[in-house]
């Protein structure tokens, strides 16, 4: 499934469950996720998606440690299974 497919899956997904999902980018600090998901309640995730199969960069890998060590929740989706997971947990 290639990263485009996947990202308009999510952002209906997010939206079907009343939340956003925003493209992020930040012209300063490269390699941040793609989207960061709002959901009701404060809930907010980064999301980076990429082509089945394929792994993030070592720029990608070290942002989304960075996230991750500052507590927030940073993933990585690249099929369907996971995107149907993510969506079950953020219902």
């Amino acid at each position: 499934m290639n990263e485009k497919l996947i990202e308009r899956k999510l952002r209906e997904g997010v939206k079907a469950l009343g939340g956003l999902a925003l493209k992020f980018s930040s012209p300063y600090h490269r390699g941040v996720p793609d989207r960061i998901v709002l959901m009701p309640g404060g809930r907010m995730y980064f999301v980076e998606l990429k082509t089945t199969g394929k792994k993030p960069t070592l720029l990608q890998q070290k942002a989304i440690g960075e996230l991750r060590e500052l507590g927030f929740d940073a993933r990585v989706i690249d099929n369907q299974e996971s995107l149907n997971l993510f969506l079950e947990e953020i219902k």
